[in-house]
């Protein structure tokens, strides 16, 4: 198996943010690491919050993890895909981020994560930071 195609997991989450420039750690009230650029949080680890809890049991998830996207349509093709890991809340109406638990991150490959981290840090950070880092990492597909 390939390092792109293996199973993500939630040490990748702190490797890949940590891995993007000019990037700093700020802890929430639970010590919960919150990922920014330039002050502008773009993934972070949320401490349980009654807008998302385990519908059977009414348990909030202790596992959300949050990330920035670049727009709505985007959010709403990870949401809206069935299949995907990723969700919403009402909290988080008109707000460009989607959930995902940090237990549902299998369901990832590395190479999926690594392209929501890299969306979510280039949603968040500055013009100029945003396009110095896409010439320095030109899209491989193209």
């Amino acid at each position: 198996m390939s390092v792109g195609t293996r199973r993500a997991r939630v040490e990748d989450v702190h490797e890949l943010a940590l891995g993007m420039p000019h990037v700093t750690v700020e802890h929430g009230k639970g010590e919960n690491p919150v990922y920014q650029v330039g002050g502008k949080s773009f993934v972070f680890f949320r401490t349980p919050r009654p807008d998302a809890v385990d519908p059977d049991t009414g348990e909030r998830y202790p596992d959300v993890i949050v990330f920035w996207v670049p727009s709505e349509s985007d959010k709403l093709a990870l949401v809206q895909d069935e299949s995907s890991p990723f969700f919403t809340t009402p909290h988080f109406n008109g707000h460009r981020s989607v959930l995902l638990r940090a237990s549902r991150i299998g369901e990832l490959t590395l190479r999926e994560l690594t392209e929501i981290v890299q969306d979510a840090w280039l949603s968040q950070a500055s013009r100029k930071r945003g396009k110095d880092w896409l010439d320095a990492h030109p899209d491989p597909a193209e």
